[in-house]
């Protein structure tokens, strides 16, 4: 018996040191350099099909490229038929012998496409590798230099412009095509043409068509006549579309010429509608470029921080373009309050025409629609003003004990009827309401998410929506297309299959093209009719050279929250050289939201934050959290409101936890979490609140202290108090909770970093952060990213690395820390030549 207990537990033994999955110490480098963001656009072509509708027809145009090439179709969904809309063999043919240049049949490089001539012939141009002309030089470009008569012109690779007949196959190289000079920036043009708007020294001004086309070809051509509509504009409270990222020295410049207007325009041109912001009160904030050439400069921005008193103040005119008669609309104010001007849907038909007006919502000049919101958002009102009277008519008024969110009216029969979303059950739902405001019905209705209005069907009374959260046992944040009646009934799912769906309609509503995948699939495309009906397959995405590199696709996983009760859902991705037998330290890739949780629902080529930072040696995972998203209920949304820094923190936690308890290959004992901007936030306050459990952070731009970051989204997902005193008057009381308030807590390896001229997430953040761990006496590493605003830009696959070292050198115990980034560096070619 003894001999017995002895040759079990020796078994014992023998079973459970065979059981212990051993710990990954090894970085791989070569595996994510292979990943690289300029590698994976080499092996990851087409995605989705992009429909350019034609007017003249229901038919449309898209381009589609994979490992063969780019190939252009034509689409009849009438017909049910697809074709393509010219042989590559053949154009490459034609183009090579008329214009002396080589192409091949994957080699195109066409651009511009349009169709010309009532749909019979495209006209399309490309850039020749090869031949050479004078480059063209606006015409006005040299008034205040002077000429030098000796000096050759600049050369530049040579334009060729091509029509091609489509009925009888025949290409033209249009040796004497002048190409319309494109708009200048400055340039707001109305609907019809006639009149031209824009600002100069703060005013209003415009300028007829036939001035403009002077403008156009000569920009100080002294014979232009330019007409001041507008006497009052000051600087910081002028009527231009605004200076935001221009430094000192370009505003400077920049005084006395032409510049872009924000408009909204009637339908007939002959009203057109703006907001005018004054800032004057509200106080700088500056970013200091320190590399820009031939000395630093300067960039001086308003910026209003949560809590402040001095808010932008908003006003709405409307300007009656013959008389030029300025209607200001009577606003019942709220106290700080927000304006926005609704806009009418562009029309799927004009997408590829040069001149595209931005409309107001109304379909005459007589009405405007817009909303206002309060300063602390739990109101919103939906209105619509007369432009001649400037008298304003509430519609719709949404109000919560939390913010409150909305998306733009759907009109009906032109504005007998509106559909209207709303959170105010919970679940974000459409409603139907009469011209005047009254409530006819709910139209949808359940524990689902309505996200927006597709298209409007009013003749036969049908909505046509995206939503998600409808379908059982699916992800709840897969996007469906639906149909449902004004009244209610006929609700029926449109696409069909449990994928991530998004859609574009064709103006009458007839067809709509349907893009899906998920995570873990190929990304398809079909034609849908719209009772759902498949029409036709149009296209599968080519992934055959990712797949030959090693790429796997990732699992989505399901865990619980905090509260044992809610459903997270989340992404793993794993090396793709993955070892069942071995264990690997977890890192979580975070965002808190509350606008999105950075959780990838489709197929995504983007891999630098998660399938590439896996292939260094990690298990990385994205998961939801309680408050994270708007497309649940308005319960999850809303449950970080009032704690901004802590409320996601416990979810990311114990979703690590739940994911090791299953998992033997995660490491529990080896944590990291990184993130950028809310991410870079919520990475930090993670080391900081739960400094046993998470071992290494890297956080970057991230808004560590809240309170000097913008009061939109500060004041809006943390709540700000309005307070009102016995004599009517209104202030805000505001208060958050910093990182920085707990930087004595920090145990493990932390850096952080920013861009030096971020004009969104200021440096300041950061260094305020950096402050605070220094007079905690705690060793972290920082760095700055210099010139660069909140993306990195250019920089980012140097931080890319940067974040790799950190990550393998304190989870993994293995990095390289040679002066040179090799995997950079043999990229790059040693000619001395420019890109």
């Amino acid at each position: 018996m003894k001999k017995l207990v002895i040759t079990l537990f020796a078994l014992g033994l023998a079973t459970f040191g065979y059981t212990q999955n051993k710990p990954l110490t090894k970085a791989n480098y070569e595996l994510a350099a292979r990943f690289s963001t300029p590698k994976v656009e080499k092996m990851v072509f087409s995605t989705s099909v992009t429909p350019h509708w034609l007017k003249e027809s229901e038919r449309f145009w898209y381009s589609y490229e994979t490992s063969q090439g780019r190939t252009y179709y034509l689409v009849d969904p009438a017909k049910k038929l697809k074709k393509v809309l010219f042989d590559n063999v053949k154009m490459a043919a034609d183009m090579s012998r008329l214009s002396k240049d080589p192409f091949d049949a994957q080699h195109l490089d066409i651009t511009n496409l349009k169709f010309i001539n009532k749909e019979t012939a495209i006209r399309f141009e490309v850039k020749s590798k090869l031949a050479e002309e004078d480059e063209k030089k606006d015409d006005g470009e040299d008034d205040m230099k002077e000429k030098k008569s000796d000096a050759p012109p600049k050369k530049v690779k040579r334009t060729f412009y091509f029509e091609y007949d489509l009925n009888t196959g025949v290409l033209t190289l249009l040796d004497d095509y002048k190409k319309p000079k494109d708009k200048p920036t400055w340039a707001t043009i109305a609907p019809d043409s006639s009149y031209v708007l824009f600002s100069k020294d703060f005013n209003l001004y415009w300028m007829d068509k036939a001035n403009f086309l002077k403008a156009v070809k000569k920009e100080k051509d002294s014979t232009i006549v330019e007409t001041q509509l507008t006497t009052d504009g000051v600087e910081n409270y002028g009527y231009e579309s605004g200076t935001f990222g221009q430094t000192d020295t370009e505003k400077e410049k920049n005084k006395g010429k032409r510049q872009g207007v924000s408009v909204l325009f009637s339908p007939d041109s002959k009203k057109f509608a703006l907001i005018r912001t004054d800032s004057r009160k509200v106080k700088d904030l500056w970013v200091i470029n320190s590399i820009a050439e031939p000395r630093p400069t300067l960039e001086t921005y308003k910026y209003h921080l949560p809590g402040e008193k001095d808010a932008p103040q908003s006003e709405m005119l409307v300007f009656d373009f013959p008389s030029k008669e300025k209607i200001r609309i009577a606003l019942d104010t709220l106290k700080d309050q927000s304006l926005s001007l609704l806009r009418a849907p562009r029309l799927a038909k004009n997408r590829d025409d040069d001149h595209q007006p931005a409309l107001w919502l109304a379909p005459n000049a007589d009405q405007l629609y817009f909303s206002r919101t309060s300063r602390d958002l739990k109101h919103i009102d939906n209105c619509v003003a007369d432009t001649k009277t400037g008298v304003v008519k509430i519609l719709i008024t949404e109000e919560l004990n939390t913010y409150v969110e909305t998306r733009d009216l759907g009109l009906v029969n032109n504005g007998e009827e509106y559909i209207h979303w709303s959170e105010r059950d919970g679940w974000a739902h459409f409603y139907l309401y009469d011209k005047t405001g009254k409530l006819k019905n709910q139209i949808t209705s359940g524990p689902f998410h309505c996200e927006s209005i597709e298209a409007i069907d009013s003749k036969n009374r049908v909505l046509y929506f995206l939503a998600n959260g409808r379908e059982p046992g699916e992800d709840p944040y897969l996007t469906h297309l639906y149909r449902v009646n004004f009244d209610g009934t006929g609700l029926k799912l449109l696409s069909r299959g449990e994928f991530n769906h998004t859609t574009s309609n064709n103006d009458a509503n007839t067809f709509f093209i349907n893009n899906f995948s998920r995570v873990n699939t190929t990304p398809k495309s079909e034609l849908l009719d719209n009772l759902g009906n498949k029409v036709m397959d149009l296209e599968t995405a080519d992934l055959s050279q990712l797949f030959a590199a090693g790429y796997k696709f990732p699992e989505p996983f399901i865990v619980k929250a905090a509260d044992g009760i809610t459903d997270l859902y989340g992404v793993m991705y794993k090396p793709f050289d993955f070892d069942s037998t071995l264990q690997y330290p977890i890192l979580e890739y975070v965002y808190p939201g509350p606008q999105t949780e950075a959780v990838n629902k489709s197929f995504s080529a983007a891999m630098d934050r998660t399938d590439r930072q896996a292939q260094l040696g990690f298990i990385v995972i994205t998961v939801g959290n309680r408050g994270g998203h708007p497309s649940r209920s308005k319960w999850y949304h809303n449950y970080g409101y009032g704690n901004l820094r802590d409320y996601g923190l416990e979810d990311k936690k114990v979703s690590a936890e739940q994911l090791a308890d299953r998992f033997d290959y995660i490491d529990i004992n080896r944590v990291g979490i990184f993130g950028h901007s809310g991410g870079g936030f919520m990475s930090t306050a993670a080391m900081l609140v739960y400094p046993d459990f998470f071992k290494v952070a890297v956080s970057s731009s991230g808004n560590h202290e809240n309170n000097i970051y913008n009061r939109w989204w500060s004041e809006k997902h943390d709540g700000v108090k309005e307070v009102k005193d016995a004599k009517g008057n209104i202030t805000f009381e505001y208060d958050i909770d910093k990182n920085s308030d707990l930087a004595k807590n920090l145990k493990g390896k932390l850096l952080i970093c920013t861009g030096d001229i971020d004009n969104n997430v200021h440096p300041g953040l950061t260094i305020r952060m950096a402050n605070a761990l220094i007079k905690a006496n705690k060793r972290f590493d920082f760095f700055v990213f210099p010139g660069q605003r909140h993306g990195y830009a250019e920089m980012n696959e140097y931080f890319f690395w940067l974040r790799a070292d950190y990550f393998c050198k304190h989870l993994l115990g293995d990095y390289q820390d040679s002066t040179d980034i090799i995997q950079m560096n043999r990229e790059k070619p040693m000619n001395n030549k420019r890109p």
